[in-house]
């Protein structure tokens, strides 16, 4: 292609662009690709999970940890040299209880599909991506705001490019590809297992191991994007989510060089494709280039 390249991530709240496909973006970037998150929700209702966080009355002001969400989202996208959009909706919340009690009234997940999917409709037709990536039909994990986005993804995939469906919202766009992220398999636990045995160390991942996975799941990864040399790169974009992410924690117990030799890819499956292309893949530009 003679014009550069363009590559959308869909996200459900500010952090998740650093914790899913985050070294994959920076290698596109360091190649000159356009990479653009759109972000449905503000995180409002998110916890604080590094315990060494520390914020006069941000417990007793919800407004305040929105403040700081949104801060640290313009530091994460800075360090991975991305632009970003807030689609605007109110984060739903994680539901606790059995049975679970009711989403909050006007949050992301209870919106209308074509109410939800019209500003992703908006920002596709403005950005005019090549490449669109998402999360799978279970959210990646069943959260209600990343089950809407997967749900708003796949529709506004399709509206952006009908001439019939929004058509005050910009002139029709056609996604080439769309992917779903893929995060922590079995094979990719057991190959970091494996090497920090090889190197005299206990992997943090033992206990999620005895966790069922479905093996057909993992069957349907598609593109395994070398991007190692970027992992560096992530750590630095998640650390920048101070009020999620523990820098002393889990997702840090394995180091660098071992986790480069055990798994250096992030891997994706293709489910919308307008381009020819083989299986399998390393490149989320393959059949584009």
């Amino acid at each position: 292609m003679d014009e550069r390249l363009r590559l959308m991530h869909v996200h459900a709240h500010p952090d998740d662009e650093s914790s899913k496909g985050a070294a994959t973006t920076a290698k596109y970037v360091a190649e000159g690709v356009d990479v653009h998150v759109a972000t449905c929700t503000g995180g409002e209702r998110g916890s604080i999970l590094n315990p060494g966080f520390e914020h006069p009355g941000i417990l007793e002001n919800p407004d305040l940890i929105s403040e700081i969400r949104r801060e640290e989202m313009e530091r994460a996208r800075d360090i991975l040299g991305i632009t970003q959009d807030w689609l605007g909706f109110v984060d739903s919340g994680w539901p606790e209880g059995d049975p679970k009690p009711p989403l909050p009234e006007g949050c992301f997940a209870l919106v209308p599909l074509e109410e939800a999917a019209a500003p992703l409709v908006r920002l596709i037709r403005s950005f005019r991506p090549h490449v669109m990536t998402t999360y799978d039909e279970n959210g990646g994990y069943p959260h209600p705001d990343h089950i809407k986005c997967h749900e708003i993804s796949v529709y506004a995939f399709e509206a952006a490019a009908d001439p019939e469906r929004y058509p005050d919202l910009g002139e029709p766009w056609q996604v080439s590809k769309l992917y779903y992220h893929f995060g922590w398999s079995r094979r990719r636990m057991d190959a970091i297992e494996e090497a920090m045995r090889r190197h005299g160390l206990e992997s943090p991942y033992t206990g999620w191991r005895n966790r069922p996975f479905d093996p057909e799941r993992e069957k349907r990864v598609t593109t395994h994007v070398p991007c190692a040399d970027f992992f560096h790169v992530r750590d630095e974009a998640l650390i920048a989510h101070a009020t999620q992410i523990d820098p002393n924690g889990f997702w840090f117990a394995v180091p660098r060089e071992i986790e480069k030799e055990a798994w250096p890819t992030e891997d994706y499956e293709l489910v919308k494709s307008v381009v020819e292309t083989t299986l399998p893949e390393d490149d989320l530009f393959a059949g584009l280039r």
